[in-house]
């Protein structure tokens, strides 16, 4: 990680995405609903990457699939929030969940777009793989089939992909798990969108595949000047790669800041928990500590606040602190879900840090 004397700030910048207490919910039993994401607020900038950290079913990916409406309703249901998209500084702000599907289909694939977790299923084992890339460039871009094609040759080049035109005429079974995942990417970016949802985008693929996946999208970040949200339960690639993060448990976000600041002074207990949790290279241990074991409140949490200590099972219905928790910034730059204290007036704040760093190579 590099140092946090190499964070640039950029504070003229408007956000170009501002997700602001976002709930989806989905049937339990009876006429109960529960909440997958509860009040969710995130702010990503031009060209920055914001890691979106937690482990399985804590609301990472239906939070990022939200923003492109991807959620069926039913059975799924936007029960609040609002979802600023804002790629040009120039023009106002508009609410994506009040976009009709019509609009939202000008939005996906072409201003955002996604990469999928695994690419052999995300791709159609029936359909060559020129076919799947020129289907979205063809739709958003005012080209015949001849200008798609070339387009096409350059996404898979731009990805690192050797012999680019004879790759359009194969089929996803004939590529590697690495190569198919290059496949996914260059299909994401070849309409070249302002935001980039990675959705767990190295999974499935061995380590040294994986370090050259971040790689390459960090290099596409900059030449492209592309902001990525990155969602991901590996902190290792979220050191090595994020410029700030959001930590999600239970559908909340509990901890908002600069990836050195949460790797170096975490507060909520759970982020504490889940950075105690990381084995250690080179450490002999007879046990691995989980994160209930590392989940601590700080002695020197900041005064004035109540925060609430990580329990495994927390009530869907209230989560951390009850309705009445939210993000305070408790220290500049810093927000954590808490509650402030009696005679405290501060109010909660839309969590958004105005930076990215420079990234060591």
């Amino acid at each position: 990680m590099s140092d946090s004397n190499n964070i640039s700030n950029v504070t003229n910048l408007s956000p170009i995405l501002q997700i602001e207490e976002l709930s989806v919910s989905f049937p339990g039993q009876g006429k109960k609903r529960n909440y997958a994401v509860d009040n969710v607020n995130l702010t990503i900038f031009p060209r920055q990457t914001v890691a979106v950290v937690g482990e399985s079913g804590s609301g990472k990916s239906v939070s990022a699939m939200s923003i492109l409406q991807l959620i069926s309703t039913p059975p799924g249901k936007y029960e609040k929030g609002k979802i600023h998209w804002q790629p040009d500084a120039n023009e106002l702000p508009v609410d994506l969940l009040t976009y009709k599907e019509k609009q939202m289909q000008q939005i996906r694939g072409n201003q955002i777009a996604m990469i999928f977790q695994e690419p052999m299923t995300s791709l159609n084992p029936v359909y060559t793989i020129g076919e799947q890339i020129m289907e979205a460039i063809l739709l958003h871009q005012n080209v015949n089939r001849a200008e798609a094609t070339e387009i096409a040759v350059k996404a898979l080049s731009d990805v690192g992909i050797a012999a680019p035109a004879s790759r359009l005429k194969e089929y996803p079974h004939q590529l590697s798990g690495g190569m198919r995942q290059r496949v996914m990417i260059a299909m994401a970016l070849a309409c070249q969108p302002a935001l980039l949802l990675a959705d767990e985008p190295t999974t499935a693929l061995d380590v040294t595949i994986q370090a050259q996946i971040l790689e390459l999208l960090r290099h596409l970040q900059e030449t492209k000047d592309m902001s990525i949200m990155l969602i991901t339960h590996d902190l290792g690639v979220v050191a090595e790669n994020a410029d700030v993060v959001a930590v999600m448990y239970a559908g909340r976000v509990l901890e908002f800041a600069a990836v050195e600041t949460i790797f170096e002074r975490p507060l909520h207990p759970y982020t504490r928990g889940l950075l105690k949790s990381m084995p250690v290279l080179g450490q002999s241990v007879t046990r691995l500590p989980t994160v209930t074991d590392g989940a601590t409140i700080p002695d020197d949490f900041p005064e004035g606040y109540d925060v609430e200590p990580h329990v495994t099972t927390p009530d869907p219905e209230l989560g951390y602190g009850g309705k009445d928790a939210r993000l305070y910034e408790v220290e500049p730059k810093h927000w954590v879900l808490c509650t402030p204290q009696v005679g405290n007036s501060i109010q909660p704040t839309q969590p958004g840090l105005y930076y990215r760093r420079e990234m060591s190579h």
